[in-house]
Protein backbone atom coordinates (compact mmCIF):
# COMPACT_ATOMS: atom_id res chain seq x y z
CA UNK A 1 0.00 0.00 0.00
CA UNK A 2 2.73 2.39 1.28
CA UNK A 3 4.57 1.18 -2.53
CA UNK A 4 1.49 2.30 -4.34
CA UNK A 5 0.73 5.78 -2.18
CA UNK A 6 4.67 6.43 -3.17
CA UNK A 7 4.11 5.87 -6.73
CA UNK A 8 0.96 8.01 -7.07
CA UNK A 9 2.97 10.99 -5.28
CA UNK A 10 5.57 10.17 -8.19
CA UNK A 11 3.01 10.67 -10.71
CA UNK A 12 1.34 13.80 -8.95
CA UNK A 13 4.79 15.67 -9.27
CA UNK A 14 5.46 14.38 -12.50
CA UNK A 15 1.94 15.95 -13.15
CA UNK A 16 2.70 18.86 -11.32
CA UNK A 17 6.33 19.64 -13.22
CA UNK A 18 5.09 18.69 -16.66
CA UNK A 19 2.14 21.73 -16.33
CA UNK A 20 5.30 23.95 -14.49
CA UNK A 21 7.85 23.10 -17.36
CA UNK A 22 5.43 22.29 -20.18
CA UNK A 23 5.07 19.51 -22.84
CA UNK A 24 8.15 20.24 -24.65
CA UNK A 25 10.56 20.15 -22.02
CA UNK A 26 8.73 17.36 -19.83
CA UNK A 27 6.27 14.98 -21.25
CA UNK A 28 3.63 13.97 -19.11
CA UNK A 29 2.76 9.89 -18.38
CA UNK A 30 0.02 9.94 -21.11
CA UNK A 31 2.74 10.90 -24.14
CA UNK A 32 5.77 8.96 -22.75
CA UNK A 33 3.31 5.39 -22.25
CA UNK A 34 2.23 6.88 -25.91
CA UNK A 35 6.20 6.24 -26.80
CA UNK A 36 6.67 3.06 -24.98
CA UNK A 37 3.99 1.60 -26.95
CA UNK A 38 5.16 2.63 -30.38
CA UNK A 39 9.02 1.95 -29.36
CA UNK A 40 7.74 -1.83 -28.38
CA UNK A 41 5.58 -1.94 -31.47
CA UNK A 42 8.06 -1.53 -33.48
CA UNK A 43 10.17 -3.70 -31.67
CA UNK A 44 13.43 -1.70 -31.02
CA UNK A 45 12.47 -0.96 -27.42
CA UNK A 46 12.86 -4.88 -27.16
CA UNK A 47 15.99 -5.09 -28.62
CA UNK A 48 17.61 -2.32 -27.37
CA UNK A 49 16.67 -3.05 -23.72
CA UNK A 50 17.26 -6.38 -23.92
CA UNK A 51 20.63 -5.75 -25.36
CA UNK A 52 21.37 -3.53 -22.41
CA UNK A 53 20.53 -6.16 -20.06
CA UNK A 54 22.70 -8.74 -21.26
CA UNK A 55 25.68 -5.72 -20.63
CA UNK A 56 24.85 -5.31 -17.30
CA UNK A 57 24.94 -9.53 -16.73
CA UNK A 58 27.68 -10.11 -18.02
CA UNK A 59 29.58 -6.91 -16.22
CA UNK A 60 27.42 -8.28 -13.09
CA UNK A 61 28.81 -11.48 -12.89
CA UNK A 62 32.53 -10.72 -13.87
CA UNK A 63 32.99 -7.77 -11.00
CA UNK A 64 31.11 -10.06 -8.07
CA UNK A 65 32.73 -13.58 -9.39
CA UNK A 66 36.53 -11.36 -9.49
CA UNK A 67 35.47 -8.91 -6.38
CA UNK A 68 34.20 -11.23 -3.93
CA UNK A 69 37.40 -13.48 -4.69
CA UNK A 70 39.77 -10.60 -4.32
CA UNK A 71 37.49 -9.36 -1.48
CA UNK A 72 38.03 -12.67 0.53
CA UNK A 73 41.52 -13.08 -0.17
CA UNK A 74 42.43 -9.26 1.13
CA UNK A 75 40.08 -9.79 3.97
CA UNK A 76 41.89 -13.24 5.29
CA UNK A 77 45.39 -12.55 4.58
CA UNK A 78 47.47 -9.59 5.74
CA UNK A 79 50.08 -9.47 2.90
CA UNK A 80 47.74 -9.75 0.20
CA UNK A 81 45.74 -6.65 2.07
CA UNK A 82 48.98 -4.16 1.74
CA UNK A 83 49.52 -5.08 -1.98
CA UNK A 84 46.15 -4.54 -3.25
CA UNK A 85 44.86 -1.52 -0.40
CA UNK A 86 47.00 1.32 -2.66
CA UNK A 87 45.46 -0.44 -5.86
CA UNK A 88 41.81 -0.86 -4.69
CA UNK A 89 42.19 3.28 -3.44
CA UNK A 90 43.15 4.08 -7.26
CA UNK A 91 40.10 2.19 -8.84
CA UNK A 92 37.49 3.63 -5.68
CA UNK A 93 38.60 7.56 -6.60
CA UNK A 94 39.63 6.77 -10.81
CA UNK A 95 36.51 8.48 -12.62
CA UNK A 96 34.31 6.04 -14.38
CA UNK A 97 34.56 7.99 -17.37
CA UNK A 98 38.28 7.87 -17.45
CA UNK A 99 38.15 4.26 -17.20
CA UNK A 100 35.55 3.72 -20.19
CA UNK A 101 37.40 5.73 -22.41
CA UNK A 102 40.96 3.86 -21.31
CA UNK A 103 38.76 0.58 -21.77
CA UNK A 104 37.81 2.24 -25.46
CA UNK A 105 41.53 2.91 -26.67
CA UNK A 106 43.01 0.24 -25.32
CA UNK A 107 40.39 -2.50 -26.76
CA UNK A 108 38.68 -0.74 -29.16
CA UNK A 109 34.89 -0.07 -29.68
CA UNK A 110 33.93 -3.75 -28.57
CA UNK A 111 31.65 -5.65 -26.58
CA UNK A 112 34.35 -7.03 -24.52
CA UNK A 113 35.64 -3.10 -24.14
CA UNK A 114 32.54 -2.23 -23.30
CA UNK A 115 31.59 -4.81 -20.42
CA UNK A 116 35.41 -4.78 -19.09
CA UNK A 117 35.06 -1.00 -18.41
CA UNK A 118 31.76 -1.98 -16.48
CA UNK A 119 33.01 -4.81 -14.48
CA UNK A 120 36.22 -2.49 -13.63
CA UNK A 121 33.93 0.19 -12.18
CA UNK A 122 31.81 -1.83 -9.82
CA UNK A 123 34.81 -4.13 -8.88
CA UNK A 124 36.42 -2.06 -6.17
CA UNK A 125 33.32 -1.66 -4.20
CA UNK A 126 32.71 -5.61 -4.78
CA UNK A 127 36.42 -6.18 -3.19
CA UNK A 128 36.00 -3.28 -0.32
CA UNK A 129 32.14 -4.92 0.73
CA UNK A 130 33.24 -8.51 0.96
CA UNK A 131 36.95 -7.66 2.45
CA UNK A 132 35.29 -6.25 5.45
CA UNK A 133 33.35 -9.09 5.59
CA UNK A 134 36.08 -11.64 5.70
CA UNK A 135 37.84 -9.68 8.44
CA UNK A 136 34.58 -9.88 10.79
CA UNK A 137 34.27 -13.57 10.31
CA UNK A 138 34.38 -15.60 13.82
CA UNK A 139 37.78 -16.68 14.19
CA UNK A 140 36.16 -19.63 16.65
CA UNK A 141 34.35 -21.05 13.95
CA UNK A 142 37.74 -21.40 12.05
CA UNK A 143 39.44 -22.91 14.78
CA UNK A 144 36.08 -25.28 14.69
CA UNK A 145 36.62 -26.29 11.40
CA UNK A 146 40.59 -27.41 12.08
CA UNK A 147 39.69 -29.13 14.75
CA UNK A 148 37.28 -31.55 12.87
CA UNK A 149 39.62 -31.47 9.86
CA UNK A 150 37.32 -29.61 7.20
CA UNK A 151 38.32 -29.73 3.38
CA UNK A 152 38.96 -26.02 1.96
CA UNK A 153 35.86 -26.61 -0.04
CA UNK A 154 33.78 -27.59 2.96
CA UNK A 155 35.09 -25.09 5.61
CA UNK A 156 34.22 -22.27 2.51
CA UNK A 157 30.70 -23.64 1.96
CA UNK A 158 29.89 -24.47 5.92
CA UNK A 159 31.97 -21.55 7.43
CA UNK A 160 32.71 -18.65 5.31
CA UNK A 161 29.79 -18.20 2.96
CA UNK A 162 27.25 -18.11 5.53
CA UNK A 163 28.61 -15.58 7.46
CA UNK A 164 29.56 -13.44 4.05
CA UNK A 165 26.15 -14.35 2.79
CA UNK A 166 25.28 -10.32 3.88
CA UNK A 167 28.02 -8.93 2.67
CA UNK A 168 27.54 -10.63 -0.77
CA UNK A 169 23.73 -9.56 -0.92
CA UNK A 170 24.68 -6.15 -0.37
CA UNK A 171 27.92 -6.08 -2.78
CA UNK A 172 25.58 -7.17 -5.27
CA UNK A 173 22.50 -4.64 -3.97
CA UNK A 174 24.98 -2.11 -4.68
CA UNK A 175 26.10 -3.65 -7.81
CA UNK A 176 22.94 -3.77 -9.63
CA UNK A 177 22.27 -0.07 -8.56
CA UNK A 178 25.43 0.98 -9.74
CA UNK A 179 26.21 -1.11 -13.24
CA UNK A 180 23.36 -0.20 -15.25
CA UNK A 181 24.24 3.56 -14.54
CA UNK A 182 28.05 3.02 -15.70
CA UNK A 183 26.46 0.64 -18.76
CA UNK A 184 24.05 3.52 -20.14
CA UNK A 185 27.33 6.02 -20.06
CA UNK A 186 29.63 2.97 -21.69
CA UNK A 187 26.66 2.93 -24.78
CA UNK A 188 26.21 6.39 -24.53
CA UNK A 189 29.92 6.94 -25.85
CA UNK A 190 30.87 3.73 -27.56
CA UNK A 191 28.03 1.39 -28.61
CA UNK A 192 25.30 1.42 -32.21
CA UNK A 193 22.32 0.18 -29.71
CA UNK A 194 21.15 -0.38 -25.87
CA UNK A 195 19.15 1.54 -24.34
CA UNK A 196 22.25 4.13 -23.24
CA UNK A 197 22.62 4.61 -27.26
CA UNK A 198 18.92 5.16 -27.85
CA UNK A 199 19.04 8.03 -25.15
CA UNK A 200 21.96 9.40 -26.65
CA UNK A 201 20.28 10.04 -30.22
CA UNK A 202 17.34 11.32 -29.05
CA UNK A 203 19.06 14.02 -26.68
CA UNK A 204 20.54 15.09 -30.01
CA UNK A 205 16.97 15.10 -31.37
CA UNK A 206 15.85 16.78 -28.58
CA UNK A 207 13.28 14.15 -28.14
CA UNK A 208 12.10 14.08 -24.72
CA UNK A 209 9.35 11.76 -24.87
CA UNK A 210 11.44 9.16 -26.57
CA UNK A 211 14.41 9.89 -24.01
CA UNK A 212 11.62 9.36 -20.96
CA UNK A 213 10.10 5.85 -22.50
CA UNK A 214 13.46 3.74 -22.53
CA UNK A 215 14.59 5.92 -19.23
CA UNK A 216 11.48 5.14 -17.80
CA UNK A 217 11.39 1.43 -19.08
CA UNK A 218 14.78 0.45 -17.78
CA UNK A 219 13.83 2.01 -14.01
CA UNK A 220 10.91 0.10 -13.85
CA UNK A 221 12.95 -3.48 -15.14
CA UNK A 222 15.73 -2.24 -12.14
CA UNK A 223 13.27 -1.80 -9.75
CA UNK A 224 11.59 -5.39 -10.39
CA UNK A 225 15.05 -6.78 -10.13
CA UNK A 226 15.57 -5.01 -7.11
CA UNK A 227 11.83 -5.69 -5.53
CA UNK A 228 11.47 -9.45 -7.01
CA UNK A 229 15.31 -11.22 -6.65
CA UNK A 230 18.43 -8.72 -4.68
CA UNK A 231 15.95 -7.52 -1.92
CA UNK A 232 14.38 -11.71 -1.36
CA UNK A 233 17.93 -12.44 -1.37
CA UNK A 234 19.20 -10.41 0.75
CA UNK A 235 16.51 -10.57 3.56
CA UNK A 236 17.42 -14.44 2.89
CA UNK A 237 21.11 -14.32 3.17
CA UNK A 238 20.63 -11.88 6.75
CA UNK A 239 17.82 -14.45 8.39
CA UNK A 240 20.53 -16.59 10.08
CA UNK A 241 21.85 -13.76 12.38
CA UNK A 242 18.12 -12.40 13.01
CA UNK A 243 17.81 -15.90 14.35
CA UNK A 244 20.92 -15.57 16.98
CA UNK A 245 20.36 -11.93 17.87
Amino acid sequence: MLRLASLALFLVIWLVGTFALGERKLPGPPAVAATIVAEARSGALFANVGITLVRVVLAFVLAMAIGSALGLLMGRNRVADRLGDPWLVVLLNLPALVIIVLAYVWLGLTEVAAVAAVAVNKLPNTIVTVREGARALDRGLDEMGRVFAFSRWKKLRHIVLPQLAPYLAAAMRLGVSLIWKIVLVVELIGRPNGVGFEIGTAFQLFDMPRILAYSCTFVLIMLAIETLLVQPLERRASRWRLRTA
